[in-house]
């Protein structure tokens, strides 16, 4: 049997980096206080440092310029299949008969 991922919020993770940033507490010694793996808080701390803002959304939630991309890239996909249709109604309706 595996075992349960656990989960962490976001004033976790910023109090975890805190924690080796500011009181300058050693990774190891933090991860193993927080019962956390080191490689983690090195994760979380590139994270907030990349992006301190929109670092950790959250489960199931995008950073707002990610979501607005998955937005435009389901509106061109819809755009795309009507005009397929258009196209297919055009080539049904232009044709002579015989």
């Amino acid at each position: 049997m595996g075992s349960k991922r656990r989960r962490y919020d976001r004033q976790f993770k910023v109090e975890a980096v805190r924690l080796i940033t500011e009181r300058g507490k050693r990774a190891a010694e933090a991860a193993r206080d927080l019962g956390v793996h080191v490689n983690l808080l090195y994760l979380w701390k590139k994270q907030l440092a990349l992006d301190p803002e929109d670092a950790f959304p959250g489960h199931g939630k995008l950073k707002p310029a990610d979501e607005e991309l998955r937005r435009l890239k389901r509106e061109l996909e819809d755009v795309k299949e009507e005009r397929d249709i258009l196209k297919k109604a055009l080539a049904i309706f232009s044709k002579r008969p015989k």
